[in-house]
């Protein structure tokens, strides 16, 4: 097939332009075509996101869904395209970051977005190759569905195929592209980006547009705890809602992230961008996961507090357009609220407790400190 070439076929999948990401306008994003992977070949595919996206099987199987989702044809009516954000890696503000080795292909009629992972270099890659590796691609595509059965909300992956084509990182690998799903990409860097370079128009209209699409319920802000018609910061009690079930969901399974970056964090409280992770074997609250993370910063047990870190810094990004620091900061406290009777519901779920009671922390506390002095397997115990 021509390298970037638009498929002349009838596209499985019916893309929407109203209301998606690309009518945000080009501020938002640069658009550009994938960069073709030569000799592609099919590693595997979830049938069960083919399915949610109404996917033939067939049409699954085929050279032309090969080659669309390597980036070496276009589908019919896709609008490829690079998102710009910025945010704090490691606590550090690192300016602008953006996808920089992703392809937004566009949404789908149904509202879910697709995203080629591995496509090449956009304006936003830093200097990188823009490619991913087959190794990590793997991992990701079956990380992001066992996630997904075990309940945890997270991005998905549809597809995944391998090239020869020859990457270097640590050692010489091969690239892949995963094909990743999720009814939006938007992460906290999305707000931080436009905040930090005094684009309140643009933030404003990024905010808007997430609120209307992803949270109706925070668009008078009364019926998210915010001050009324406080819109923004009930937007961000929403989003501090959301990460603080996520992120017990993690704790309780064991689940170590390792590059908790605010430009890793999904503002749908989603589990997004899965590099160094973990499933903790024996129990050690210290384990870190990332090899990059000298000082311990996103280590297992360090995991809520740094979302919550992460939160303020969307906290600080919105506060333009909420106002008042003590209505952000209201908003903000939802997540001390909520993540330790979250965490506690999926523990005694865990053990088997039928009802709560006031010695159920001392008694989980007490269980943990054992797991952790005697090198115990969690998942097992």
């Amino acid at each position: 097939m021509n390298p970037l070439a638009t498929s002349t076929a009838t596209s499985p999948l019916e893309w929407t332009s109203q209301g998606a990401f690309a009518s945000l306008g080009p501020t938002f994003f640069t658009a550009l075509e994938p960069t073709p992977l030569p000799q592609p070949h099919w590693i595997g595919t979830s049938t069960d996101v083919a399915q949610l996206l109404a996917l033939d099987a067939d049409w699954m199987a085929s050279d032309e869904a090969l080659h669309a989702f390597t980036g070496n044809a276009r589908l019919p009516g896709s609008s490829p395209l690079a998102s710009v954000y910025s945010g704090h890696q490691f606590g550090v503000w690192a300016g602008q970051l953006g996808d920089g080795r992703a392809i937004l292909l566009g949404e789908t009629m149904g509202g879910l977005e697709v995203q080629l992972k591995g496509s090449g270099r956009t304006p936003y890659s830093r200097m990188g190759d823009g490619r991913a590796v087959l190794r990590s691609s793997i991992r990701e595509f079956l990380c992001s569905e066992a996630m997904h059965a075990l309940g945890i909300p997270t991005t998905r992956a549809l597809y995944l195929c391998g090239s020869p084509e020859p990457v270097q990182r640590e050692a010489v690998e091969t690239a892949a592209v995963v094909v990743r799903v999720a009814p939006s990409f938007i992460r906290f860097g999305h707000f931080e980006h436009f905040a930090a370079r005094g684009q309140f128009d643009e933030l404003r209209q990024l905010a808007d547009y997430v609120i209307e699409r992803f949270y109706p319920e925070c668009q008078d802000g009364a019926d998210c705890g915010g001050q009324a018609g406080n819109r923004y910061a009930a937007l961000l009690q929403a989003v501090s809602e959301r990460s603080a079930a996520l992120v017990a969901q993690w704790q309780a399974v064991g689940f170590c992230h390792g590059v908790l970056n605010t430009d890793n964090m999904s503002i749908l409280g989603l589990t997004i961008d899965y590099g160094p992770f973990q499933f903790l074997d024996h129990f050690d609250p210290g384990h870190i996961c990332n090899h990059s993370d000298h000082q311990g910063r996103y280590a297992f047990q360090q995991q809520p507090a740094v979302v919550r870190w992460n939160l303020y810094r969307l906290g600080q990004a919105l506060q333009p357009l909420i106002g008042d620091p003590a209505i952000a900061m209201a908003a903000l406290d939802s997540f001390v609220a909520l993540f330790p009777a979250e965490f506690m519901a999926h523990m005694r779920g865990k053990l088997g407790l039928a009802a709560a009671h006031e010695s159920d922390s001392t008694l989980i506390d007490g269980i943990l400190r054992l797991l952790a002095d005697n090198a115990v397997d969690y998942t097992i115990f």
